[in-house]
């Protein structure tokens, strides 16, 4: 089955959310199953919400590759057709910037941002900074997001930016096999006190690449949250392979499915 193949009977859909393509030269499959997505799902939905990691690597929005210039063409043509989007930052593709958004004519939000349908409160993340065991990757998130350092870095030529970047996603790489399991997903007081503090009923984010529906009840059983207890739901979207795609969906009732499609390589 691909995007193409999934069910449309519940149209119009308020918003579709995806996350974690990691869009990138070497997986073609990938990238030709996203523009099957925009052309078949997408155009369906009120919205499309990009919550990270789109792309693999992004050294700056003046990137002239054809594969970035192709997605920028797609993504502005579902806008024009009128296709609301909006692009939370991931940890691969931080960078993106005004310019991007213009060309898109998307919507930067900040992590973490929250939606209101049908009385529910749908808090939408990354999902990085939920890691929050990975104390040197968080560490390291704070420093490379200044605004300042940032600036700085889109003033280098672009080799030397494609260079960092390049090297960044390597480092990184090898980081993560070197990681225990548990550092690499999400921590559960952390989850909690973002469902507090935001006063959400349902949580959608990716990055942890472990697809999932996860019940929580709140509470202060532990004595680090207070208030009154709830129950909540967090969702977690899946990565994109060459096998296998992901996204979440919401209706205007303010339900949400989490689906996911067969990728055939070579289609």
């Amino acid at each position: 089955m691909k995007a193409s193949d999934l069910n449309n009977s519940a149209r119009p859909i308020k918003a579709l959310f995806i996350s974690d393509l990691h869009l990138r030269p070497e997986q073609p499959a990938v990238a030709e199953a996203f523009f099957d997505f925009l052309d078949q799902q997408a155009i369906h939905a009120e919205a499309l919400y990009i919550l990270g990691d789109l792309f693999e690597a992004w050294w700056g929005d003046d990137n002239p590759d054809p594969l970035p210039r192709r997605i920028i063409a797609a993504l502005k043509q579902l806008s024009q057709r009128g296709v609301a989007l909006y692009f939370i930052h991931g940890n691969r593709d931080f960078a993106i910037g005004k310019r991007f958004s213009e060309e898109t004519s998307c919507t930067l939000l900040s992590d973490a941002h929250h939606i209101d349908v049908n009385g529910k409160r749908i808090l939408l993340m990354h999902g990085d900074t939920l890691c929050s065991d990975d104390i040197s990757y968080q560490k390291y998130r704070r420093i490379i997001r200044k605004p300042l350092l940032l600036s700085l870095l889109g003033k280098l030529p672009q080799k030397i930016r494609r260079d960092i970047a390049e090297k960044g996603r390597a480092k990184s790489q090898q980081s993560n096999n070197n990681k225990a399991e548990y550092i690499m997903d999400v921590n559960a007081e952390t989850v909690k006190q973002q469902f507090v503090e935001h006063s959400a009923d349902i949580m959608i984010h990716g990055h942890t690449h472990r697809p999932g529906r996860h019940a929580i009840e709140l509470g202060d059983t532990k004595g680090n949250i207070k208030g009154n207890a709830k129950s909540v739901e967090r969702i977690v979207l899946g990565d994109w392979t060459e096998q296998q795609g992901w996204l979440a969906t919401l209706t205007d009732a303010g339900d949400v499915a989490l689906e996911s499609f067969v990728i055939h390589p070579g289609e």
